[in-house]
């Protein structure tokens, strides 16, 4: 697809998302017919921060629509590392458990990297583990990070062509910013990634066909920075519904926009969602 100067059209994850919930939810009713047994997502929050809570608490009301049984593990805000790692290794080895979520952050005092390690790579539907950023890199079976997995989705949705188009991924987190490159690049896309320590970051914006904003700054950046007809995607959110991206001016310069909210944040969930009944499906050994 060509892509022209804005006013650029929205990317509507919110419609995206309610279509592969609907997909994933005819996955798992056929999944249960055939073997008496729901996908099972399983949850695990350390302590009570409020922005975490209300995360889990859409997470297991969005498995409820899809037809996935979801179960909760709270845990005080003092959980250590030890605890935290024998309680994800407990959920690894439960054959009623087919994926496994753990909501970070989850405290500065817990090693969140040895805890995610304790996730069995089959039931990484989250894809947090070494592992799932290893298959991700080589291009081999596995389940994608979320909201990385996500964005792919909403870029073949509108028929973005990433072959050859450089691709510029603005963070670098362990869990967004590098496994999109990672994704990108196997699209065949020319991948630069940026972050806080980039020198002229404007200079490298204006270089993008397709930009990934996730550096978690609210609208850091401006249309002036974007490539007339980029295609930009808005992995940020923060208080007041912004995102990484000053929207107002972004569109005016853009082919593609994603919204905030609307656009990744419901792809995120609804990817979760699927990579559980996928998980579920290989546990139970169905073809």
């Amino acid at each position: 697809m060509t892509q022209t100067p804005g006013p650029a059209r929205p990317m509507d994850g919110t419609a995206l998302a309610r279509r592969l919930t609907d997909e994933t939810a005819a996955a798992a009713a056929d999944l249960h017919r055939r073997t008496g047994t729901a996908p099972c997502l399983a949850t695990v929050l350390v302590g009570d921060d409020p922005a975490s809570a209300t995360y889990v608490r859409m997470k297991r009301a969005r498995c409820e629509q899809a037809g996935i049984r979801s179960r909760h593990t709270a845990l005080p805000a003092g959980t250590g590392t030890a605890r935290l790692v024998d309680t994800i290794a407990e959920l690894s080895a439960d054959p009623t458990v087919h994926g496994i979520l753990l909501q970070h952050p989850a405290g500065p005092h817990v090693d969140e990297r040895a805890a995610f390690e304790a996730i069995a790579p089959a039931k990484d539907v989250d894809g947090v583990t070494t592992h799932s950023f290893a298959a991700m890199a080589f291009g081999l079976p596995g389940f994608t990070s979320c909201t990385p997995g996500g964005i792919m989705r909403l870029l073949d949705e509108y028929r973005v062509d990433l072959r050859g188009k450089h691709a510029v991924v603005v963070g670098r987190s362990a869990i967004l910013g590098r496994p999109a490159g990672m994704l990108l690049l196997g699209r065949d896309a020319t991948v630069t990634y940026c972050h806080s320590r980039t020198a002229d970051l404007p200079a490298a914006l204006r270089e993008a066909d397709v930009l990934i904003a996730a550096v978690g700054r609210p609208e850091l950046i401006h249309g002036d920075h974007l490539k007339p007809g980029a295609v930009v995607v808005d992995a940020g959110y923060h208080p007041g519904g912004v995102g990484d991206v000053h929207h107002a001016s972004a569109r005016e310069r853009a082919a593609l926009i994603t919204p905030v909210p609307g656009g990744v944040g419901p792809m995120t969930i609804a990817v979760l969602l699927a990579q559980t009944a996928e998980a579920a499906r290989q546990q139970l050994g169905v073809a």
